[in-house]
Formats: C-alpha cells, sequence, structure tokens
C-alpha cells in the first residue's frame, strides 16, 4: 500500500490564463514560480506549491499531487499499484519543485501524481494581504462515495475521520482532520478546495480583503461541525468554490485514535464517527447557502 503524507498541489483549466494569475496573486497571495504560454504554477509564500493552472475550460479540475515520504522508491510504488490493478507511468518535470513522479487515474478519472521529493523555490521577497499556509483539502462530488473511499484508504492509506451518514466523507492522509473528501451526487465533479490560514483574525482579515475585491462571501464566517474548522467560502473567476479555513480538528496520534480535544467539541473525546442527517454543517447556528448545502 502508497502511504501519502501530504497534498501537494492542484491543477485547474482556466480559459483566461491572465485573469487567474491575477487572481491569485494580486488577491489570494500566491506567488508565480513558473509560467508558460499553457500552464503557471503558484506556490504559497512559505514555498509550497499549492495551484497550477492550463488553458482550457473553466474551473476544471485536471489533477491532483501527493507526497509520500522522502527516499520512497517510486518504482516500488508502480509496483504497488498494479497489485491493485492500477497503472501508471513515471513523469518527469511535472512541477518546479517536483522533478520525478508517478501517475495514474483514480476511480472518478482524476489524474494522480505521487512524487517523493520536492525542492522548495527561493523566497520572492513579496508580501501579501492574505497569507495563506498551505492547500489544504479537495472535495469530490462522486458518484460512488463508497468506493472512492474504499481506493484512498486500501490504495493510497488515507484514513476515514468521519462519515455523515454514507454519502459524505472525510479523509485524512496526516494530521489534519481531512485532506480529501467525497460527497456522493449524480453529477461528479469538483466541490471545493482549500486553503489553511493561520487564525480567526487572518479569516476576519481575508472577509475585509476580498470583499474590497468585489468578491463576495457565499457562505460563513462559520464553525463545521464536522472537523470543527472555522471556514468562508466564496467563487474565483473560473466559478470554482474556495474555502478559507482555520483550527481544523487534528490526531495528532494514531494510536491514541481522538483528536486533540477542544473547547467545541461535542464528545469527549471527539473520535471519527458517522455523523447523523441531523448534523448542521454550522456549529454557530446560522448562514446558509442553498447549493452548497444541498448535499450536506
Amino acid at each position: 500500500m502508497i502511504q501519502v503524507k501530504k497534498l501537494g498541489h492542484a491543477t485547474f483549466k482556466t480559459p483566461d490564463m491572465q485573469r487567474a494569475i491575477d487572481y491569485w496573486t494580486q488577491v489570494i497571495g500566491l506567488s508565480v514560480v513558473e509560467r508558460n504560454q499553457q500552464r503557471a504554477v503558484l506556490a504559497t509564500k512559505f514555498g509550497e506549491e499549492a495551484i497550477a493552472l492550463e488553458i482550457g475550460d473553466s474551473g476544471e479540475l485536471l489533477r491532483v499531487a501527493f507526497q509520500v515520504a522522502p527516499g520512497t522508491d517510486l518504482g516500488e510504488l508502480q509496483k504497488a499499484l498494479a497489485k491493485h490493478g492500477v497503472k501508471s507511468e513515471p513523469r518527469s518535470d511535472i512541477s518546479p519543485g517536483v522533478a520525478k513522479a508517478i501517475t495514474f487515474t483514480d476511480p472518478k478519472g482524476t489524474l494522480i501524481d505521487i512524487y517523493a521529493e520536492y525542492k522548495f523555490p527561493e523566497d520572492d521577497g513579496k508580501q501579501s494581504i492574505i497569507t495563506l499556509l498551505k492547500l489544504g483539502h479537495v472535495a469530490y462530488r462522486v458518484h460512488d462515495a463508497q468506493a472512492a473511499v474504499k481506493f484512498y484508504t486500501d490504495v493510497l492509506g488515507f484514513r476515514v475521520s468521519d462519515w455523515r451518514q454514507n454519502t459524505f466523507a472525510f479523509l485524512r492522509c496526516g494530521v489534519d482532520h481531512h485532506s480529501i473528501n467525497f460527497l456522493q451526487d449524480e453529477e461528479q465533479r469538483l466541490h471545493h478546495f482549500a486553503f489553511e490560514v493561520r487564525d480567526w483574525a487572518e479569516i476576519h482579515k481575508a472577509s475585509d480583503f476580498l470583499g474590497k475585491h468585489d468578491i463576495h462571501l457565499v457562505w460563513g464566517p462559520g464553525r463545521h461541525n464536522i472537523g470543527h474548522n472555522i471556514a468562508i467560502y466564496h467563487m474565483n473567476p473560473d466559478r470554482a468554490r474556495v474555502e478559507f479555513y482555520t483550527e481544523m480538528d487534528q490526531m495528532v496520534d494514531e494510536d491514541l485514535g481522538y483528536f486533540a480535544p477542544r473547547p467545541w467539541h461535542g464528545d469527549r473525546p471527539q473520535r471519527p464517527k458517522v455523523w447523523g442527517k441531523e448534523t448542521l454543517r454550522n456549529y454557530w447556528g446560522f448562514g446558509s447557502d442553498p447549493d452548497l448545502n444541498k448535499n450536506l
């Protein structure tokens, strides 16, 4: 079994490369680490690649990259995938920070890149109003959530943090409550993707700064019940839903089997479980966007 350690970067199509780059750099605060006529790669101010852009239909998710432990033999991972009936191929220079990777297609049709070694870019010396710590998670609408979860746990080593009923799963690969979500739906497509910020004050600052650029929140601020992160959501220029969050639950010790205790936890201790249909999306009990809550 492959043991994914962290979420790397996600690649999206955009019909307007310059508009997308302006949004990601001037508003959201990422830095361009590579650009040509067809593609751009952007990283956080701390040097972690987060977003890649390619010319194409608006907002479509093309591929997601995950890191395994440095020093891992990628050839051995190909053999491990083959035992599960998954065909993969080696790739070179998928981004400035990733020289070698293996690539395969997951059950929902998304290209997945797995890499072991990462080279951090030089500091560009530029400051930003919004400071993103990392790309934290990607959420998908899928035809069969159970099948998606089985693949990601059995093949890629993810652990299930929580379910909402049997149709919405939250999976972790590190200490964070979730790095991948699967929501069962008739239409298979991206649901949202999310960036971690430092604290509640950063959420406040980001909300004001987005408003200044005429980008209005579609949900939040609020605290989710599942995962307990404080979150806000907006739509980017390509009409993809973007979340900023902080204070997500963490499983700091897998052997203990419960999330680090927090004042807002309803259970003592808070362990992975199946949440009921009645579970509120917002722990604080206000704020609702019909489209966002349709399937939650």
